[in-house]
């Protein structure tokens, strides 16, 4: 597979040549912000947003599938390693120094909105889902990042990955529903605990990954968090917009007090297997935050 990949090159190239030879400033502007909507900062807002102020259930489903592609686009990036663009021909757009098969983009575009919209079952939204899943891939083409068939192959992987999320997983919620509480929290620790340590190398040869500690990091976090959330605190989503406006306000302020917080006040420059263990506190507090101080604090503050 990696030497029928390496030998698409040529091809690629000469198909992002194509793309870019439409270029202007106003498809330069554009396609970067298209881009955007793929990347960590848009899904920290996005995710909280289906969440706290659209529909709670749907939100938890969303933030497994969101995570659980990142980890697998990690991975599969890692198995077959082939290098980004490189042809002088080429101009490079945005910045991407990570393995480029497959688009990640492209991958948790389809996992996104693919879920979002077999979950709303609305036409209009299922006809947005697929014009910005088309976008959001394309836009890495057009920006000399990646290669056609890193897209083809990061919207085959986030088609698979809704597949594994469609009756498996609810088969598994269900079974999961009737565990004990000690249970479910020891099983949010350690199943994303034994996942950091399955991800493979970096490319460059560290371990663990961080990429890997950032997703299942921010997993460990929100299942702790949703299960005691369940538990303990059992907010819903409702109200009017402007009240849900002001709840996803609070919980933003909540979510960027742990997420810049903890960078500025963590400790930087240690050896790497601290640095890791760090990362994935980080996140998992963050997830934490997210998934049950904000909703904590919108029930206190009758939000």
């Amino acid at each position: 597979m990696g030497q029928f990949l390496m030998s698409l090159i040529p091809w690629g190239t000469e198909a992002i040549i194509w793309a870019q030879s439409f270029r202007n400033g106003f498809l330069d502007l554009f396609f970067r912000g298209v881009t955007l909507l793929g990347e960590e900062e848009f899904y920290l807002l996005f995710l909280p947003l289906i969440y706290w102020c659209v529909d709670k259930g749907i939100g938890i489903g969303l933030a497994y599938v969101s995570l659980s592609s990142v980890y697998l686009n990690s991975v599969l990036k890692l198995i077959f390693r082939i290098p980004r663009p490189s042809d002088p021909r080429i101009v490079h757009l945005w910045t991407a120094n990570d393995p480029s098969f497959p688009s990640g983009h492209a991958q948790d575009a389809v996992a996104n909105w693919g879920y979002l919209a077999a979950r709303f079952r609305r036409r209009a939204f299922t006809a947005l889902a697929a014009v910005l899943i088309l976008l959001i891939a394309f836009s890495r083409l057009y920006l000399g990042v990646h290669y056609p068939q890193d897209l083809v192959g990061g919207l085959l992987a986030g088609v698979v990955l809704l597949a594994l999320y469609g009756r498996p997983a609810a088969t598994l919620g269900r079974r999961l529903a009737g565990l004990p509480l000690a249970a479910k929290l020891a099983l949010s620790v350690i199943v994303p605990l034994a996942l950091l340590f399955l991800h493979p190398a970096d490319t460059g040869g560290a371990y663990p990954a961080k990429r890997a500690a950032t997703t299942m990091g921010a997993i460990l976090g929100m299942s702790v968090g949703f299960t005691l959330e369940e538990k303990y605190v059992g907010f819903t989503v409702d109200g009017s917009w402007g009240r849900r406006a002001l709840r996803f306000v609070l919980g933003m302020a909540v979510a960027a007090t742990f997420y810049l917080g903890l960078k500025a006040l963590l400790p930087t420059g240690v050896a790497y297997p601290l640095a890791i263990a760090l990362r994935t506190l980080r996140y998992s507090l963050v997830g934490l935050a997210i998934a049950f101080l904000a909703p904590w604090l919108f029930m206190k503050a009758g939000v």
